[in-house]
């Protein structure tokens, strides 16, 4: 403070935000713990080792903050930048020895969980997350004397503006494959080979029959699969990015997904499917961590006009609105196959809408042109999967979740380049800073790549 010429004694009171955190500190360590007995005199060792973990357990979030702030800050520094103003802030947390102190905070926490109960330790992550949401609101706290490219919604006008976004579904949104799903269903519900079907249903393999056919199915899709990407693959990587190459050799792969639906249907492994079935399973469907919280954050938020679309390959467009239904995401448009029903029974047949890497982006411009230009539209896109590759390169930022390899080896064969979204933000920050547009740039060739739904929350809505 004293190098920065800055009179404590005349500096404002102290932020609302910091003096949560520290009273909060200070409370658990002496014992008091929310929905939990007061230690009184602490007369026993026991109780002594558990408020302790407590208080560890409650530090532990801002040692581990910092120390991974410091080391990010550290290695985005620019040597050719000069005088950092935060540059003794970022060596002291980056420093080796404050990396050994986290981890001895982490280490000694452990030691001392060893002996406590379920239920205590229950009460030791419940600190812990209230320590880091305390974090998160004490950095969101300080002023901001520059204007800043994230979260990306701070610069959005809703009178003016409209934000578009497009996520897959299959292994974006959900853990498991949809298609592994709906023939795990077929195959659950079927006749077993001796049981005689009711004369109303239509006819239909037995499980055993179903399993084996679906089995054989995968396997060629898979093998097949491979053999197709490496079809289209150019022998030397792509120096210049080039949309319209990527987008002719793509109709390759289109060709091959219809050609795997076709004997999908004539195996006849989606027939005879109860309606109810496909709903319950949706409704149980397993979606990735922080995927449904984002978009119920983006569709409650009124103010924010903001419009979802999901576009998915998946054969049956009932099993992905049961799923979001049930998170009360009612309103989501779902851009998907159908099945086809007679009487809440499939047929068997696929009204076919999305199937390939052609329909998709063509769902994806279909939807844009229909919003017209009466605003200023920004379209985020959010896939995993070589079929999403065309989207994510269409839309204004393209984000890519997960790690596939394919996705990745197609991209970088063809002159895509993938930027880790952090470091990226960085340099777009820098860039802005001095001047340049905040505007993104669709067919631009570069993809921002993340690990979690949270990042995509954090850089798109923020806290």
């Amino acid at each position: 403070m004293q190098e920065w010429g800055t009179d404590l004694a005349k500096m404002a009171t102290v932020n609302s935000a910091t003096v949560k955190y520290t009273e909060f500190l200070l409370a658990t360590a002496s014992g008091k713990v929310e929905g939990v007995k007061g230690p009184g005199k602490l007369a026993t060792p026991f109780e002594k080792t558990k408020v302790a973990a407590y208080t560890l357990g409650a530090m532990s979030p801002c040692m581990r903050l910092y120390a991974f702030l410091g080391k990010e800050f550290h290695a985005l520094l620019n040597a050719n930048e000069g005088n950092h103003p935060y540059t003794k802030w970022i060596d002291n947390y980056s420093s080796e020895s404050f990396q050994a102190s986290a981890l001895q905070n982490e280490d000694l926490l452990d030691k001392l969980s060893v002996s406590l109960t379920g239920e205590e330790l229950d009460i030791i992550e419940k600190l812990y997350h209230q320590a880091m949401k305390l974090e998160v609101e004490f950095f969101c706290a300080q002023p901001l004397a520059q204007p800043t490219v994230v979260p990306l919604i701070k610069g959005h006008n809703p009178a003016g503006d409209r934000l578009i976004i497009f996520s897959d579904f299959d292994l974006t949104c959900t853990i498991v494959d949809s298609s592994a799903i709906l023939a795990e269903i077929a195959i659950v519900t079927a006749p077993k080979s001796d049981q005689n079907q009711p004369e109303n249903q239509l006819g239909r393999m037995s499980s055993g029959e179903l399993r084996n056919t679906w089995g054989l199915l995968s396997k060629q899709y898979t093998e097949e699969y491979e053999q197709c990407i490496e079809s289209f693959m150019p022998s030397e990587k792509v120096e210049n990015f080039n949309y319209e190459t990527l987008h002719k050799a793509l109709e390759q792969l289109s060709h091959f997904e219809k050609r795997a639906n076709s004997r999908v249907i004539e195996s006849g492994v989606l027939k005879g499917i109860n309606l109810e079935d496909i709903k319950k399973a949706g409704e149980r469907l397993s979606l990735q961590d922080g995927c449904t919280t984002f978009f119920q954050k983006v569709v409650k938020n009124e103010n924010l006009n903001a419009n979802v679309h999901v576009l998915s390959y998946c054969w049956c467009g009932d099993l992905i609105r049961a799923s979001f239904s049930s998170a009360g995401l009612n309103a989501l448009n779902v851009h998907a196959n159908e099945f086809t029903f007679k009487e809440s029974i499939s047929t068997g047949e696929i009204i076919e809408k999305v199937e390939s890497p052609i329909d998709k982006v063509q769902a994806f411009n279909n939807t844009l042109e229909k919003y017209g230009t009466d605003r200023k539209n920004l379209s985020v896109y959010i896939g995993d999967s070589v079929g999403d590759l065309l989207c994510l390169l269409e839309a204004d930022i393209g984000i890519v979740i997960g790690s596939s390899s394919s996705l990745r080896r197609v991209g970088s064969q063809f002159g895509v380049t993938f930027i880790p979204l952090y470091p990226g933000l960085v340099k777009k920050q820098k860039e802005y800073t001095e001047g340049s547009s905040s505007n993104w740039k669709e067919k631009s060739g570069i993809l921002y790549t993340v690990s979690s739904w949270a990042e995509v929350h954090a850089f798109i809505l923020g806290w």
